[in-house]
């Protein structure tokens, strides 16, 4: 049992007595792997453009990106630099920066990277204040979600909304 100073089902991702979240999967935000996705789902890398409420609902603009490691980061990096050097075998290739438009479910599960490399769920609202600059509840983020890429999860049935956003770790 958690004898830890908080509330062990709210601060779950960030306590580290509790080594997974409630839906099974690991409480370690830093792993830069994909969340795995049930079949007819879909699993995207990139940035967030926006995500604004729009008719109701929540409207996600995103710019999809491929993270990249070992030698197809360095051929990539070679080709848009003429370096192949790829900082800590990493290498995010955008092709172009069209966005793409989602639904997104109010319900979402949404984590951002706190200070110490931590990790906090937050509301789908939240992280629309946050990537406008603004962070109503004062969260000691790690960095700029805006600039971080993310991992969307999204559904197989129609309208196909995002089911998660997860803030990538990026070294």
């Amino acid at each position: 049992m958690c004898r830890a100073p908080h509330d062990a089902r709210r601060d779950r991702l960030t306590c580290r007595c509790h080594p997974t979240r409630p839906d099974g999967r690991s409480a370690n935000a830093l792993v830069r792997l994909p969340p795995a996705a049930p079949a007819g789902q879909t699993v995207l890398f990139g940035h967030i453009a926006s995500l604004v409420r729009k008719d109701g609902r929540w409207q996600l603009r995103f710019d999809p990106a491929l993270l990249l490691t070992g030698t197809a980061a360095e051929q990539a990096a070679f080709e848009d630099t003429g370096s192949r050097d790829a900082p800590n075998d990493s290498y995010t290739l955008e092709e172009s920066h069209r966005l793409l438009t989602y639904t997104v479910s109010s319900g979402a599960a949404v984590t951002v990277i706190t200070k110490g490399l931590g990790s906090s769920s937050i509301a789908v609202a939240e992280l629309s204040q946050i990537l406008k600059g603004k962070n109503p509840r004062h969260r000691p983020l790690f960095g700029q979600p805006k600039a971080s890429g993310f991992w969307i999860r999204v559904g197989g049935k129609y309208p196909n909304p995002v089911l998660s956003l997860d803030e990538a770790y990026h070294p």
